[in-house]
């Protein structure tokens, strides 16, 4: 999920988060890992998830682990199950939810659908039936890398969207990058393994659609403000919490270039983040590339 909500969410929005169960013992401290009787859904950022990970190992918690966090962890470029199979084990029954969802909406009990990823089947079966709930629709995966690439290279075009919509670049200009933004992905996931299909789901186009229009987008907040002549430090503080597409920008662009695989966005978007180009000038460097065959 978006964790688009304050920090100190509304019990209610605790509540919606899952159909698990009962709130048990499992919630991290300091942030949002949610524990329930018939598992834990941990809904901390990806920064954080080797450290919530660590304390559920250490307090021998034998029931299965759900994360809904999206995004490469900075240190080492993982992603949210790789991280998990370091500190729990190949072998642990977790898995990953996620798709096209804030919050806050969520805890209103406004409707959405939601992509449960795990690389069992009968797992991913289970918890998806688990959680699916009145106006919570949740469908399951086993392509557990695809969801998870999904999740962390729409958060890079949202920026991209947001730089694009700051600028007044129009609809037409937002409907394209959306568009080629999804053809990036979908390179890039296939070259790690995930199945084409996964990028056209919930959790590809769906989640990517609404990260980029979404007035409770952080990382579509993050391209606007950048377009208004904001510094990424000043932005950041002012957000007060995690825009995941920031960290993960650098780890796309490095699995981009590992893979070779053409993704011009993105490159723009680190431009912009961390080599000092001017939002207008990645806009019109992106224009003046030579045409090509569309693919």
């Amino acid at each position: 999920m978006d964790q688009s909500a304050p920090r100190r969410r509304p019990e209610r929005l605790r509540q919606n988060q899952s159909g698990l169960g009962h709130l048990a013992e499992h919630r991290d401290s300091r942030r949002r890992g949610l524990g329930y009787g018939s598992g834990a859904l941990i809904a901390t950022p990806t920064s954080e998830l080797r450290e919530v990970l660590g304390r559920v190992r250490a307090s021998r918690f034998e029931q299965p682990v759900i994360w809904a966090c999206k995004g490469f962890e900075r240190a080492s470029g993982k992603l949210p199950h790789q991280i998990a199979d370091d500190v729990l084990g190949k072998l642990a029954a977790c898995g990953a939810l996620s798709g096209p969802s804030f919050a806050l909406e969520v805890a209103q009990g406004l409707p959405a659908a939601l992509t449960l990823a795990a690389g069992d089947a009968a797992f991913a079966k289970r918890f998806a039936r688990e959680l699916h709930q009145r106006t919570l629709r949740v469908y399951f995966s086993t392509d557990l890398a695809g969801v998870e690439i999904s999740g962390a290279v729409k958060n890079v075009m949202a920026i991209a969207a947001g730089i694009s919509d700051g600028l007044g670049l129009g609809s037409n200009a937002r409907a394209a990058l959306i568009t080629r933004g999804l053809a990036e992905l979908t390179r890039l996931g296939v070259a790690l393994g995930g199945r084409p299909e996964t990028f056209m789901g919930l959790a590809g186009a769906g989640d990517l659609i609404l990260t980029c229009t979404g007035e409770l987008s952080r990382n579509r907040r993050v391209g606007l403000l950048l377009a208004r002549g904001e510094s990424l430090e000043a932005i950041l503080k002012q957000l007060g919490h995690v825009a995941e597409g920031v960290h993960s920008a650098p780890a796309v662009e490095a699995l981009a270039a590992e893979k070779r695989i053409d993704m011009p966005i993105t490159r723009a978007v680190c431009a912009v983040l961390f080599r000092g180009t001017p939002p207008r000038d990645a806009v019109q460097e992106l224009l003046a590339r030579d045409p090509r065959e569309e693919a």
